[in-house]
């Protein structure tokens, strides 16, 4: 997280309707090495719970219960100092992350399959105009199958830290100008973040 508390006066509630809505992460575990997989999850709604599954393979399924971080990262974007309209300024990227920090915790088998469907559904849910999937599409010998590939974790969370770098170190002027200019830069989701920056947390 940026340590400059001017980017980090997120509230609780924003930063778990930001990771809700993301619903994809980094997760991250310290190891003899750092491990990390990207993963889709779902966030309980006062952010307490991230349920998720991973592939039986991957060596963050083996490493048991430990300390762990979702990274969830959103739209972003370099920022030109000539944007500014103001002498003296330097490049920057602007951007947004929240932090899901806690234990990650395995879990039972059989907790596997209410997961799948309950993520299945929330995921269907947002696409709009569309007849929800559901696994009454596949046979049970096709679940089961594909079910003993994967295991069933949860991050029992207790931080959540966010990082909404929008410009609000300089003035308004400034941070407006700024946005008006980022459709013509690069980055992620240009008009999103140019979005934010006229409307930072305050």
């Amino acid at each position: 997280m940026h340590p400059n508390p001017v980017f980090r006066r997120s509230e609780r509630d924003q930063n778990i309707a930001f990771a809700q809505n993301r619903a994809f992460g980094t997760l991250c575990v310290a190891g003899e090495t750092p491990l990390l997989s990207h993963i889709p999850f779902l966030l309980s709604d006062d952010g307490s719970l991230a349920e998720f599954h991973l592939v039986r393979s991957n060596p963050i399924a083996r490493v048991g219960e430990t300390n762990a971080v979702i990274a969830v990262t959103g739209p972003d974007g370099y920022v030109s100092p000539d944007w500014y309209g103001a002498d003296q300024q330097v490049p920057t990227w602007n951007y947004v992350a929240v932090h899901l920090r806690g234990r990650l915790v395995p879990l039972e088998q059989d907790a596997l399959h209410d997961i799948l469907v309950r993520q299945a559904a929330d995921y269907e849910a947002r696409i709009e105009g569309k007849a929800p999937w559901t696994f009454d599409k596949m046979t049970p010998e096709v679940i089961a199958k594909m079910e003993r590939m994967i295991v069933p974790m949860r991050l029992e969370v207790e931080t959540i830290d966010g990082t909404w770098k929008l410009g609000q170190n300089k003035d308004d002027p400034m941070r407006e100008a700024a946005a008006a200019q980022m459709h013509t830069g690069f980055g992620q989701e240009l008009a999103e973040i140019a979005k934010l920056m006229g409307e930072p947390p305050a």
